[in-house]
């Protein structure tokens, strides 16, 4: 049954994401997301699990998002290839920096796990993770900009 339906949501994917750089943009922020969250199972602290996890919340309604613009772009110019439309390159650019900046949200969010749990949660570098998923924000922010311009 699983089977049935992971394949249902790949075929809903190819239709509303293609199978070219919209879709690869959107899975590399799912996978980010998913990082994130994986690092956050096992902490043992809970107010550095709490801290963390507000962050994870923020990074998470960022996700819709992602998908909706990834769907617009894939409508205004569909890719199945490697080619980003030259229209919507700026677009494609801030969706790549969103998820770059995720995983590395995630990788910030790991070594402050470590510290944290090391040393306390004053010296988890809470700050440094927080900085980063904001980067992450306005990535999103600039890509729907640029996809409203453009449409």
């Amino acid at each position: 049954m699983a089977l049935f339906a992971a394949a249902r949501k790949g075929r809903k994917d190819d239709v509303e994401l293609g199978r070219g750089v919209w879709r690869r943009a959107h899975d590399r922020f799912t996978r980010g997301l998913d990082r994130y969250h994986q690092m956050l199972e096992g902490v043992e602290d809970d107010a550095l699990y709490n801290e963390l996890a507000l962050v994870a919340n923020t990074l998470s309604d960022l996700l819709p998002r992602v998908r909706q613009a990834c769907a617009q772009a894939q409508k205004l110019h569909p890719s199945d290839g490697q080619d980003i439309p030259g229209a919507l390159i700026s677009v494609h650019r801030a969706l790549s920096r969103s998820g770059n900046s995720l995983a590395a949200t995630a990788e910030a969010a790991a070594m402050s796990r470590l510290e944290g749990e090391r040393w306390g949660i004053a010296s988890a570098g809470l700050e440094n993770v927080r900085r980063r998923a904001e980067l992450v924000v306005r990535d999103v922010d600039e890509a729907e900009a640029l996809l409203a311009a453009a449409s």
